[in-house]
């Protein structure tokens, strides 16, 4: 029996190293079905509730797709404006409600902590698909993945994680993956979104991680093996004014890559709004449509593991 069965998954931290090798090797198994050229219905029978408090494409679409793809069934709503929580019901009870009608719930939701919460009130396996700034154990592991399937493995590569690093969920998850597997960190941010003190002390406390800071991204791009780049996001910062300081600090263009390495890869959780140029789309650096492409692999992966 898998290790994860019937686990919650909150936090890329709940995950050993073994655990994380274990979720890419089920996800690489999981290829051609995801792609409709094997068929598996392994969770027939089984039921996924989405619940999605805030906005999301790429996240639900790829978790409904990957319980389609095994043969299970998805409920659950996109707007909290459409559940019974615009009524004034409580996370508690909504979440007491949706482990009734189904064997695992994903929930996506505005305040940092509100998964952890959620997972102890129910029976039901949690996953979290993001809450507020705090994290999104799913994409870091198709973030892990991508890396491993373009390059055949992650560890001792040379990664720069790009643009809001204090909001954004993805690079808090990803920053601690990636410290398990002994890459080198390099954080390019404007000061003002620099990643948070306890994340840098957390790598160097539980890791020996000493991650690079600046503010240049001329400086570092020459050695990355991986750009990761994230959108400074607008809808984080309390103050539109400290916005409009930094909104279009980094743009990744052309120009941007005339002195990386010739196999560099660019990354992006997506969406992007104006930090990474079209033209860049075209180059062979550009991988984040095929990053996006591995949610479903990866979700089936955690799926299958955890049902």
């Amino acid at each position: 029996m898998s290790s994860l069965k019937g686990k919650d998954v909150i936090s890329i931290k709940d995950f050993s190293k073994s655990d994380i090798k274990e979720i890419l090797r089920v996800a690489k198994r999981m290829l051609p079905i995801a792609s409709g050229e094997r068929k598996d219905d392994s969770l027939e029978g089984k039921i996924l509730a989405t619940l999605f408090f805030e906005p999301s494409t790429r996240t639900r679409l790829s978790f409904e797709c990957a319980m389609k793809r095994l043969g299970g069934s998805v409920i659950g709503f996109t707007e909290p404006t459409s559940a019974s929580i615009a009524k004034g019901e409580t996370l508690a009870d909504t979440i007491k409600v949706a482990e009734a009608y189904s064997d695992i719930i994903v929930l996506r939701h505005p305040n940092e902590g509100s998964a952890r919460l959620a997972s102890e009130f129910s029976s039901k396996p949690i996953i979290n698909a993001g809450d507020g700034a705090g994290q999104h154990p799913t994409q870091t592991l198709l973030d892990l993945f991508t890396i491993k399937e373009e390059f055949g493995k992650i560890e001792n590569k040379n990664v720069i994680l790009l643009g809001d690093l204090k909001y954004g969920r993805t690079v808090h998850s990803l920053a601690y993956a990636l410290a398990v597997f002994r890459v080198n960190l390099t954080f390019v941010a404007p000061q003002q979104l620099q990643m948070p003190t306890e994340i840098i002390s957390g790598l160097k406390d539980e890791f020996g991680i000493d991650a690079y800071q600046t503010i240049s991204l001329e400086e570092v791009i020459p050695q990355a093996d991986v750009l990761y780049v994230t959108r400074i996001q607008k809808e984080r910062f309390p103050d539109p004014a400290e916005y409009a300081k930094v909104a279009g600090t980094y743009k990744i263009d052309l120009e941007a890559l005339k002195k990386v390495k010739e196999d560099l890869i660019i990354m992006h959780p997506l969406p992007r709004v104006d930090e990474i140029a079209p033209e860049v789309d075209c180059t062979k650096h550009a991988v984040y449509f095929k990053q996006a492409s591995y949610g479903v692999p990866v979700r089936m992966a955690v799926l299958s593991l955890v049902l």
